[in-house]
């Protein structure tokens, strides 16, 4: 991703040279503030929701993945393995800090894609 899909041009001046400062986007040579939320407003439709696993490799739905490391389910005494492989993942369009729901045969879980490599 390049720096220019990151800090948008000013919209007051039209100049590339901004930064983002906490929840706003910042214009050094026009002085001008707005906030992040308003960026993303306009950007909606056109940027997705990009999934990567560990590796940087983009998830789809249907891929079938690998765990990296142990995870403990949390309310429970469930622990999944290490190089489990889980087949037919769904990534589902709510907001949440869980990116991948699948299926094993322990249950259905929801993971974060950073705990998983393409298979």
């Amino acid at each position: 991703m390049s720096e220019d899909t990151l800090t948008p041009a000013c919209p007051q001046c039209g100049l590339q040279n901004t930064y983002l400062d906490g929840t706003n986007f910042v214009c050094p040579d026009c002085s001008f503030e707005w906030p992040l939320a308003e960026q993303a407003d306009e950007a909606g439709a056109e940027i997705d929701a990009v999934i990567r696993d560990a590796n940087g490799n983009v998830l789809a739905n249907g891929d079938s993945v690998i765990l990296i490391k142990d995870l403990k389910v949390k309310g429970s005494s469930i622990v999944l393995k290490k190089g489990t492989k889980v087949k037919s993942i769904r990534l589902p369009d709510r907001a949440g800090d869980h990116e991948v729901d699948c299926k094993t045969d322990q249950g259905g879980f929801m993971l974060k894609a950073c705990f998983l490599k393409k298979a």
